[in-house]
């Protein structure tokens, strides 16, 4: 590793070096590209140019010539050119400029012993256009290029641009109406979008365009909402601002603004407004061209930990497989086959896979889903994707058993089934979201096997969901045609067609509304073909989806907003990238984090794409989010490390006070793991400091199978603690912990659906003692609390080591009336221990091979 940060540095140095009198500007980041030939859909001619200097890049066919080329967006004069070729360079190759597309060319470089490696060009010339051709391969394959950077001015130094610089990059602003209205809305191009701010006065936001910009032109586009008095101002460090316009005299609406300056940072000051409301911008537009005099020093060659700017966007990697609708079913097949036998029975590899389809209808296969794998559509609503064929989890690799079918999903598609069902056999970890089912849902195994499940929120099914050997699922904010049948506990909020509360006879808990929900961020296709993350609002009391009424209410990021981590990347770069104001999205894979990830700024998004995997090392805490409005964190695996961390995942400082009703942090399908993969130790999974959390789907498990499993092996004493006031859990599974499960200390809370375990391997009654009490309570809620209320909760003991060890309880919770439990059960698997009571002293021991549950309909 040394090496290579060395070689890193030394490129670093000689690139800084040779250009610090040439290069004033880049230019050609994020620009549009295009070129003769790509080696395949893996790698466009965009990815030379996305930032992205050793992750993605552009290959073409083994052929010659081969060329590519950048549209500057205006005419540019041209002082330098870097080369970041992969293995297979040019040995002779041309740098052209042209005022348009077609050309002709001229040549401002030409060389027939090209070297490879990193190659930086000192040139004089100027275009529009910018065009490397190929005419002669080192290697057998073609031409590859990490990155094609081009600097100097746009405008040959007597002109303005009229590229939009802004666009896409990150925003940060003073304060945001609410989580519509982010400060990123004003960049993404969209004139339907908009930031708007609190109504107080000053309010800021400001861009970060990346590298030191001279800047000529800002077009402003106010909502009504504008500012009679504001100032432009740029830095270069985000703290020192110098003012290049002032007015008091603001008129809103679209106001075009020459300027000289030069900055990374361009900010607007808003002193005065023209409404009893905020300031709101639709667009806030930036032109680069003639200006101040530029800096001394070029903006640095590549990004780095220590200093540079580390871009947005770029590639989803290459487990990340797109399908569109001009491929056939036989095609889709193959392909969706090749991944399911990799990963059918591969419980524990490191293998992630995302299947991704495209906006259209497809017909002729069945997708069957296996471990670490997601499918999902990329529009921006289910029916944008239709599938005529099927969808499919079964239990044949484990003999018809699926109560191991974790860690996978389905999101965001329309599927027309070949035989009028879909099966979905899963246990925990496998979240069944923003699904349309036109026929019936079957939720078990062939065979009828035993299965212990589930989870669905935001779909519909026409027909009739079957459970049939479930033993517990929660659904959330659906239609459903019906429901056939009950184990033990199945559990509905806000789920048009769901059968009355009649619980324990039938086993039906249900909540005509759910009281707060936020539906996971999500990717999608925009209409001109860019990925973006779609971020849905908040509802309060909601029934039903969210889209079959119309579209999903919400806002949309770029993807250009979002730094795109790779495995590999370090918890100092990750953490670089979010206090530049990039959102974070983790691309399919396992990633070894040495650092704790602080996610600080309000309404940042975190989206883990193919259960991508987070393992601390060194015992350090993976992910911490501070006590700000907004954050949302979704589809990530946490899966503890060999060295004891303390905590897994904190939403908040400990002492947090903050108020976030009204934007509060969500997490969605957050799953811990301790032991399973290997050897793992965390005192407690998920802490949550922070007032008005959504917990939304998360299953933490202390493994009782696989690698790294024993008592004193794999320890983990708690897997959630609740310290903040008026959190809210809909669908949570918390498993095998060796002391309290759950320990609720705030005041407020709420749960609707809880599954649990508790510790299969305690080695006797001694090991297994809370002081004088026998065992832990599942769920305990601390003796200070005066308001809880909870929702269909299961609590279920096999002590496989010692079958004669009792638990005194499955519930722990004050006496007082404002602390509410409905729904409450205990079950003995197969005899193996006990469960003296349900809650406190309240309900008959669960126990006996029977396995029948103990239930109390209601407490107190």
């Amino acid at each position: 590793m040394f090496a290579v940060l060395a070689a890193l540095t030394a490129t670093y140095a000689v690139a800084l070096s040779s250009s610090a009198s040439a290069a004033v500007t880049l230019l050609s980041q994020g620009k549009p590209a295009t070129a003769s030939s790509v080696e395949n859909a893996g790698t466009p001619a965009s990815a030379a140019f996305d930032g992205n200097l050793t992750g993605t890049r552009w290959s073409s066919a083994a052929s010659d010539p081969q060329w590519i080329q950048v549209d500057l967006g205006g005419t540019a004069t041209i002082s330098q050119v870097v080369l970041r070729w992969e293995a297979a360079y040019a040995t002779a190759f041309q740098v052209q400029t042209s005022a348009t597309a077609t050309g002709p060319w001229t040549n401002i470089y030409s060389t027939t012993t090209g070297t490879g490696g990193v190659q930086t060009l000192n040139v004089t010339g100027s275009g529009r256009y910018v065009r490397v051709n190929g005419t002669a391969r080192a290697t057998g394959y073609g031409y590859s290029l990490w990155e094609f950077q081009v600097y100097g001015e746009i405008g040959g130094g007597t002109g303005c641009g009229t590229a939009n610089a802004a666009l896409g990059r990150p925003g940060i602003a003073s304060s945001a109406e609410n989580a519509a209205n982010a400060a990123s809305l004003a960049f993404d191009g969209n004139g339907g979008t908009r930031w708007s701010s609190l109504f107080t006065v000053p309010q800021w936001i400001y861009v970060d365009l990346g590298t030191t910009q001279s800047i000529c032109e800002v077009v402003l586009t106010w909502e009504a909402a504008y500012a009679t008095a504001f100032q432009l101002q740029t830095s270069d460090n985000t703290t020192t601002w110098t003012t290049i316009y002032s007015t008091t005299t603001g008129t809103g609406g679209t106001q075009t603004i020459p300027v000289t300056g030069s900055g990374r940072y361009l900010r607007l000051n808003a002193t005065a407004k023209a409404t009893a409301y905020g300031v709101s911008l639709w667009e806030f537009v930036v032109h680069t061209g003639t200006g101040t005099t530029p800096p001394s020093s070029p903006p640095p060659a590549s990004p780095s930990p220590s200093g540079g700017v580390i871009p947005g966007g770029g590639s989803l990697g290459p487990n990340v497989k797109v399908f569109d609708p001009s491929m056939s079913g036989a095609t889709i097949q193959a392909q969706a086959d090749a991944i399911f036998n990799e990963m059918e029975a591969n419980q524990f590899g490191l293998q992630r896979y995302v299947l991704a389809f495209k906006p259209g209808t497809y017909s002729g296969f069945n997708a069957q889903i296996g471990f670490y794998t997601s499918i999902i559509g990329l529009g921006q609503n289910p029916g944008d994707v239709r599938i005529n064929g099927d969808v499919t989890v079964d239990a044949g690799w484990f003999q018809g058993n699926a109560t191991q079918n974790f860690w996978r999903s389905a999101e965001n598609l329309s599927i027309y089934p070949s035989a009028g069902f879909t099966r979905w056999a899963v246990s925990q970890a496998a979240p069944f979201r923003r699904m349309d089912i036109h026929g019936d849902l079957n939720l078990a195994p062939a065979g009828y096997g035993w299965a212990s499940g589930g989870y669905i929120a935001d779909s519909r099914v026409s027909g009739s969901v079957g459970p049939y050997s479930q033993q517990q699922w929660y659904t959330r904010d659906s239609q459903i045609g019906g429901w056939v049948n009950g184990v033990w506990n199945m559990t509905f909020s806000g789920v048009q067609g769901a059968p009355a509360n009649s619980f324990p006879n039938p086993v039906y808990t249900t909540l005509p509304t759910t009281p707060v929900s936020r539906e996971k961020p999500y990717l999608y296709l925009d209409g001109a073909g860019a990925y973006r993350v779609f971020v849905p609002s908040l509802r309060t009391n909601a029934s039903g989806t969210t889209w079959a009424g119309g579209a999903t209410a919400g806002s949309s990021l770029s993807i250009n907003s979002f730094y795109v981590a790779k495995p590999g990347d370090t918890a100092a770069r990750i953490n670089q990238a979010l206090a530049q104001g990039l959102h974070l999205l983790f691309t399919p894979g396992v990633y070894h984090i040495n650092g704790t990830i602080n996610v600080n700024r309000p309404d940042t998004v975190v989206l883990g794409l193919g259960l991508a995997t987070i393992i601390p090392d060194n015992g350090v805490i993976p992910m911490s989010v501070a006590d700000v409005d907004g954050v949302r964190i979704a589809g990530l695996l946490f899966d503890a490390g060999p060295v004891n961390s303390p905590v897994l995942l904190q939403l908040g400082a400990a002492g947090s006070t903050g108020n976030h009703a009204a934007n509060p942090t969500s997490i969605s399908d957050v799953f811990f793991r301790i032991g399973g993969a290997g050897p793992g130790k965390a005192t407690t999974s998920l802490v949550v400091n922070s007032n008005n959390v959504i917990i939304d789907h998360i299953w933490a498990w202390r493994g009782d199978h696989g690698a790294g499993i024993g008592w004193t092996v794999n320890t983990a004493d708690t897997g959630l603690i609740v310290n903040g006031n008026n959190v809210t859990a809909t669908g949570l599974f918390v498993e095998h912990y060796q002391k309290y499960n759950v320990i609720w200390n705030g005041q407020g809370g709420k749960t609707i659906f809880f599954q649990n375990e508790l510790p299969y391997d305690p080695p006797n009654q001694a090991a297994y003692m809370n002081g004088t009490t026998k065992g832990y309570a599942a769920y305990k809620v601390a003796d200070s609390v005066t308001s809880h209320e909870a929702w269909g909760l299961g609590s279920y003991c096999y002590f496989n080591v010692d079958p004669t060890i009792h638990a005194a309880r499955g519930f722990e919770v004050p006496n007082n009336p404002n602390v509410k439990f409905h729904s409450v059960l205990t079950v003995s698997l197969g005899g193996n221990g006990v469960i003296d009571n349900v809650i406190n002293t309240t309900g008959g021991p669960a126990q006996g091979t029977a396995t029948v549950p103990s239930n109390v309909v209601s407490y107190p």
